[in-house]
């Protein structure tokens, strides 16, 4: 893959991700990654900004640096923090995200090549409420299906680093192991949103529509709701040949 197309491909999914109006990510809030080839991937810098992040907030990381470390039980934040500086492509660029592993994770999935993790208002009104999981497995409309898929994976509250990325890892297998493929949104109970795709496209789609979908959520419940589509429905919209179509022409 050409490293630069994938850094410009970054900083725009980034920004767009981090526009405040969209209601996603403010501050530091969030970070997106991309991946560069199987050695290697792109990640933002801890405590850059998503609406304005430059070439020197992204840093390159090895994924043999990272990955191991899923497997051991436990380490101190001193420990996870020399880990993070020590894989680094280069030595001098700032420190990778502390939820940096976790996309060493996800983009070594098949076909995931962009990530982006915010933390969405509408979504994270529900992931703050008793109705999270319900949110994840269930479908509401068609085009959440189409964009998000038939069911999302849902991860309840884990301190932000080596558990966390545990717990998205086991997760995201179990998801695997039922559907056979990857999922396009992963759900953080307390914290907010992963979406996962091949091109910065299907991260926005997803991401957006996720958003869109709490929004529906947040108000169907209001008036008594939400009523959910069954799943003959939802399995009829994720099978339908048209919105296979309809699903590469958008490039997801």
């Amino acid at each position: 893959m050409n490293t630069q197309t994938n850094l410009d491909e970054l900083l725009s999914l980034s920004r767009f991700l981090g526009e405040e109006h969209r209601g996603l990510a403010i501050l530091g809030e969030g970070n997106t990654s991309a991946r560069i080839d199987a050695e290697t991937f792109l990640v933002k810098a801890s405590g850059s900004c998503l609406q304005t992040l430059a070439e020197d907030d992204v840093v390159a990381c090895r994924f043999d640096k990272l990955l191991p470390m899923l497997e051991l039980d436990a380490l101190s934040d001193q420990e996870i923090e020399d880990h993070l500086l020590a894989c680094r492509v280069d030595p001098e660029s700032k420190k990778p995200s502390v939820e940096t592993l976790f996309h060493a994770y996800l983009l070594s999935l098949p076909d995931i090549h962009f990530i982006g993790h915010t933390h969405s208002i509408p979504v994270n009104q529900i992931l703050c409420s008793p109705r999270a999981e319900e949110f994840a497995t269930r479908k509401r409309f068609p085009d959440e299906v189409v964009c998000c898929g038939a069911q999302s994976v849902f991860v309840p509250y884990t301190d932000p680093g080596l558990k966390l990325s545990q717990s998205i890892r086991d997760k995201t297998k179990a998801y695997l192991a039922e559907f056979g493929t990857p999922p396009r949104v992963i759900l953080l109970a307390n914290h907010g949103l992963i979406t996962l795709g091949k091109t910065p496209g299907a991260v926005k789609a997803a991401m957006l529509m996720a958003h869109k979908s709490a929004e529906i959520f947040v108000g169907a419940a209001a008036l008594g709701g939400p009523v959910f589509m069954s799943d003959a429905d939802v399995d009829r919209i994720a099978n339908r040949r048209d919105e296979h179509y309809r699903q590469r022409a958008l490039k997801l």
